[in-house]
């Protein structure tokens, strides 16, 4: 399971590629779907930019799993994998407004990424086991993996990095660039379809 974990996590960038070309070729989107889809998936760019301004840069790394804080603040007060939720509905928002193969591959879709991310997890939650302990223990006990909590975990005695908009920003600019250039492409794909 560690090395499929290790193997996962380096090359998790590259796995939406197959599923976004397949909904570019059989995009059937409508002002609805697009509507929705968009929602969804701002919802989810919403909780990774909430996560990298508070976690930084070091959620870009595609060697092992690492980090220099436990971080239990900001999105991650409230689902302890807040870029992989937004990764999760990001996507299934893109399969929403491409309409494609409706429902088949956004199901299937959701099914792999939803998979791929909880091997993922298993290697990352092992380093932070090891190396924050009991920490890591009581916030595992407290905050749901994916599924938000309302009110937010605190633990004073865990050392935080500050939450900085213009640095998630920064570290986010790809992810959004990505997702409004297939947001455009998906409404000129409708508009030249009518």
């Amino acid at each position: 399971m560690e090395k499929l974990s290790k193997f996962i996590f380096k090359y998790r960038s590259y796995t939406p590629i197959p599923f976004l070309l397949v909904m570019l070729y059989f995009q059937e989107a409508t002002p609805l779907s697009l509507v929705i889809g968009f929602f969804v998936s701002l919802v989810g760019e919403f909780f990774r930019l909430w996560g990298v301004s508070v976690a930084g840069s070091e959620t870009r790394t595609t060697g092992d799993p690492g980090g220099t804080y436990l971080v239990v603040s900001g999105a991650f007060a409230h689902v302890r994998n807040p870029l992989y939720l937004g990764n999760i509905l990001l996507y299934t928002g893109i399969g929403i407004m491409s309409m494609a193969l409706f429902p088949y591959l956004q199901i299937v879709a959701f099914v792999y990424f939803y998979f791929q991310y909880r091997v993922i997890i298993w290697g990352e939650e092992k380093y932070l086991r090891k190396t924050f302990g009991k920490d890591f223990e009581d916030y595992v006990k407290n905050v749901p993996r994916f599924i938000p909590r309302l009110s937010s975990y605190k633990n004073k005695n865990v050392v935080q990095p500050e939450f900085d908009i213009a640095k998630g920003l920064k570290s986010e600019k790809d992810s959004l660039l990505a997702f409004f250039s297939v947001t455009v492409i998906l409404m000129l794909f409708y508009f030249l379809s009518r």
